[in-house]
């Protein structure tokens, strides 16, 4: 990972955690979700300036980048409280957990499992 992707990263992690609070959603109950979104966004905004939606499919990024209809946090999740990648999740959510923090180490540590 470079030192931009990890700077990101921890940019990311803590915006996740703002916004989470902020809107009074919660990260998925299994914490490895929401540490490779995270870990998506951080490399997108390395990579194009932007914290892009990393779990859709796109065929010109840096052009979905400037219309910033997906950029984290995209018009779904600011209109309705629907995340796609599971980042944010309502109270009610089968699969929301309790959490609206998590620790930097514990991020680090999910994404390398996950390799």
């Amino acid at each position: 990972m470079s030192e931009s992707t990890y700077n990101n990263l921890e940019v990311m992690r803590k915006f996740s955690e703002v916004y989470a609070k902020r809107t009074g959603t919660f990260f998925c109950s299994e914490i490895s979700i929401t540490a490779v979104v995270i870990e998506g966004l951080a490399k997108h905004k390395d990579q194009y300036g932007s914290a892009l939606c990393p779990c859709r499919h796109y065929e010109d990024k840096s052009k979905e980048v400037m219309n910033s209809y997906w950029n984290c946090p995209c018009v779904p999740m600011r209109e309705r409280k629907e995340c796609h990648c599971m980042l944010f999740l309502n109270p009610d959510s089968e699969f929301a957990g309790q959490n609206q923090v998590i620790e930097s180490t514990v991020l680090l540590q999910k994404i390398s499992e996950s390799k």
